[in-house]
């Protein structure tokens, strides 16, 4: 069996402390059980290895964070990039076809979809070595997970299985999408279980609904036409068009972390980062990623988050109405990490239309580097603070440590390697669009040397 963690969202449900280049999968912030703190995609990673289905386990990710995946999984399993947000049966089908037209996977094997944001425990993720036999056994086209409700929610999807349970699972008769508490509650009555989002079935029959909707079925021609597709759901577009579908029932731990009540319920502390609650504030929470701290008095049931991003102070149960209130307003990051490290903007200065000012915090990891990176407008400076590594500027290679500072010129070739823990200062001025061009990302530095002087004598 093949899984896939299907990684979406816009970052705006547990906004600031998430955004779009850092989606609330890669937030260090839950309780790590070797002590510190671990993000919801290093929690589920940790849960697939320890059972020892890591291996067989593939990621799709927008491109965008395709980088912070890699640091999250530690590079251990594949992360797929997709160049477009196009729904959940879009980012299926790529995964299928990957595991098709790599050779990972033939016709007959199973594939099972995850959301990657799932919070549960770890029989939850051994559950789905059931899932194969169950297909057989049924001789159904789709096997799901079905959890059992704790309450009437209004933020699930629902399965209601038939009342005859053949052994471990049961034929689905409908899918029920969020409905609301009157109906949900009767749903309960009727033995109705929460969607968990996980659906496990051949790559045969997803290749047959690949070519039903008309989309390409091969990998690269997929990729080629990404942008032109509509954006659909997996739940619409297969589930709910299937006849032949059982769910497997599960009785333990499973939650979905959308909301900032339900992150807070899962932290071991009421206060994490600089801050202090006091007076009658019960239930509050301060999540504060900065390093100016927070005071709340007297006032109980409200977060106060706190980062690079913005500021958000709301009640818990009202928390979720951010997503609406941000819309679809254009949001700058102001934090985002990546595979070699990260980087947090310090001040970005609007002069006018066509001139920023912005000012950089870059943290680089030892022995990692940037990749080859081309300057396309603009100016840029780079002060080192603290550690040492290399750096390589149109052909030069220069040893550098605290202190030094660099130029980079206009369509000049750089890139850095840091030896010990670099932190550097950054200031650009350019357009507000302005991002250099990302050449070659290779591991090796030798081969980013030997490709910057390929690529110059191409120039």
């Amino acid at each position: 069996m093949h899984i896939v963690l299907l990684c979406g969202g816009s970052g705006k449900r547990l906004w600031p402390l998430s955004n779009e280049l850092r989606s609330k999968l890669f937030v260090d912030i839950l309780p790590s059980p070797t002590g510190g703190r671990e993000s919801m995609m290093g929690r589920v990673c940790r849960q697939l290895e320890n059972l020892h289905m890591l291996d067989s386990t593939i990621i799709i990710s927008h491109q965008d964070q395709v980088n912070i995946t890699t640091r999250h999984t530690q590079g251990k399993i594949p992360v797929i990039g997709e160049p477009f947000k196009r729904g959940t049966f879009t980012a299926a089908a790529l995964a299928t076809l990957y595991l098709q037209s790599f050779g990972i996977a033939g016709a007959d094997d199973v594939i099972c979809i995850v959301p990657a944001d799932v919070f549960a425990s770890e029989d939850f993720f051994s559950s789905f070595s059931l899932l194969p036999d169950i297909l057989k056994q049924s001789d159904a086209d789709i096997a799901l997970i079905g959890t059992r409700p704790t309450h009437a929610s209004e933020q699930y999807g629902y399965i209601l299985p038939d009342k005859k349970e053949r052994e471990a699972y049961s034929t689905v008769n409908q899918f029920i999408e969020k409905p609301e508490a009157v109906i949900a509650e009767a749903l309960l009555q009727r033995g109705a279980l929460w969607n968990s989002g996980v659906y496990a079935f051949s790559l045969a029959f997803m290749l047959s609904h690949i070519e039903k909707s008309g989309l390409p079925v091969h990998y690269e021609q997929l990729l080629n036409v990404y942008e032109q597709l509509p954006e659909r759901s997996f739940d619409k577009q297969v589930a709910e068009q299937t006849q032949r579908s059982v769910v497997l029932p599960y009785n333990g731990v499973w939650q979905d972390i959308g909301s900032w009540d339900a992150l807070c319920a899962q932290l071991d502390s009421n206060v994490f980062g600089k801050g202090r609650i006091s007076g009658q504030s019960s239930g509050s929470h301060i999540v504060n990623m900065l390093p100016y701290p927070i005071q709340i008095i007297g006032v109980p049931g409200i977060i106060a988050a706190v980062s690079p991003d913005g500021i958000l102070i709301a009640n818990k149960k009202n928390s979720d109405e951010i997503k609406e209130q941000l819309g679809s307003l254009p949001l700058q990051s102001m934090y985002g990490e990546a595979t070699w490290g990260s980087y947090r903007v310090m001040e970005r200065t609007v002069e006018d239309e066509n001139t920023t000012i912005t000012t950089l915090n870059i943290i680089l990891l030892p022995g990692k580097h940037i990749g080859l990176r081309q300057h396309r407008s603009g100016c840029k400076t780079w002060t080192i603070l603290s550690g040492s590594g290399q750096v390589f500027i149109n052909g030069a290679i220069m040893q550098v440590t605290a202190g030094n500072q660099f130029a980079i010129t206009l369509k000049g070739l750089y890139s850095i390697l840091a030896e010990t823990r670099m932190v550097i200062l950054e200031a650009r001025i350019g357009g507000p669009d302005d991002e250099d061009e990302a050449l070659f990302d290779e591991e090796d530095w030798k081969v980013i040397i030997e490709r910057a002087g390929s690529h110059k004598s191409m120039d």
